[in-house]
């Protein structure tokens, strides 16, 4: 006969894979859900279902879940201390997704799943258009070079100082959580008053985390198509909500797959490509071909 473990040193049985699934059940169903609508909103091109993704994700993501992907994430990975993957399958399920998608079609993170960024295109959307700053070319252009300056001026003061804490100055990500400080609510109020005037300001300009996966969507495998047309037509490039069209190239760093002009380039009735091709196919002359 076997002692009793007086002491309680016997050791504990270990958890299944169906116990912490069954635990994280609901967590990864509803995640997952998400996830699917925000791939078919975007696969569709639907505008009716892209709104429905950016309302889901300010309500689920933001506050619900309170969840986005984080420069603190990165601070993270440089510790090597990042959470147990049975215990947080969910976390690992929005990071993968995050990181192919990013892979195979630039941000649409940034686009489509980021409740803050769907916080700021929904207020495009409802505010007055009068209201609206076109920001210069060419300061939009420098602007944009800010996020990327912020994202290794947080990066090396993390390093030196590890100080985690940084992230609520560079990100307001918080707000969904509401634990801030009077000033970081203040700062918070400047901003989505400025985003009031410039459409998108953060993201565009300011967000660490745009800035990072801008760099990865270096290695996008499916671009935006473009026709011989687009070094001289300038639709696309003036429906453009995020400055990522320059004449015939678009600047991945800058897009988050938005899909407007996407969506003009396959509208036969606006696209200056379609009517030049109708009309070769009328005289048979060979079509144009993507550039």
């Amino acid at each position: 006969m076997q002692p009793d473990d007086t002491w309680g040193f016997d050791e504990e049985q270990a958890e299944t894979w169906s116990e912490i699934l069954t635990t994280q059940g609901w967590d990864l169903a509803l995640l997952s859900a998400f996830l699917l609508l925000a791939l078919v909103s975007f696969r569709r091109r639907s505008v009716a279902l892209k709104y429905a993704t950016l309302i889901a994700a300010v309500s689920y993501m933001g506050f619900f879940k309170s969840h986005l992907i984080s420069i603190t994430n990165i601070f993270s990975l440089i510790d090597g201390n990042l959470p147990a993957f049975k215990y947080n399958l969910a976390f690992y399920l929005f990071v993968a997704f995050t990181i192919v998608s990013t892979v195979l079609w630039g941000r649409l993170y940034c686009g489509r799943v980021c409740a803050f960024g769907a916080l700021t295109q929904l207020m495009d959307a409802i505010l007055p258009r009068r209201l609206r700053v076109d920001v210069p070319r060419v300061i939009e252009r420098r602007a944009a070079w800010i996020k990327f300056v912020l994202l290794g001026a947080t990066l090396a003061y993390f390093v030196v100082s590890r100080d985690t804490l940084i992230y609520r100055y560079v990100e307001p990500f918080w707000m969904f959580g509401m634990f801030a400080t009077t000033p970081l609510w203040v700062g918070l109020g400047v901003l989505l008053i400025a985003t009031v005037f410039v459409r998108n300001l953060y993201c565009r300009f300011l967000c660490p985390v745009g800035a990072t996966l801008g760099l990865m969507s270096y290695l996008t495998v499916f671009r935006i198509k473009r026709w011989s047309e687009c070094r001289t037509c300038r639709i696309c490039e003036k429906a453009c909500e995020w400055g990522a069209i320059d004449g015939p190239r678009i600047l991945v760093t800058e897009c988050v797959r938005c899909d407007d002009c996407e969506r003009l380039y396959i509208d036969e009735a606006k696209c200056p490509h379609w009517r030049i091709l109708a009309y070769r196919e009328r005289h048979k002359v060979i079509p144009l071909t993507p550039v």
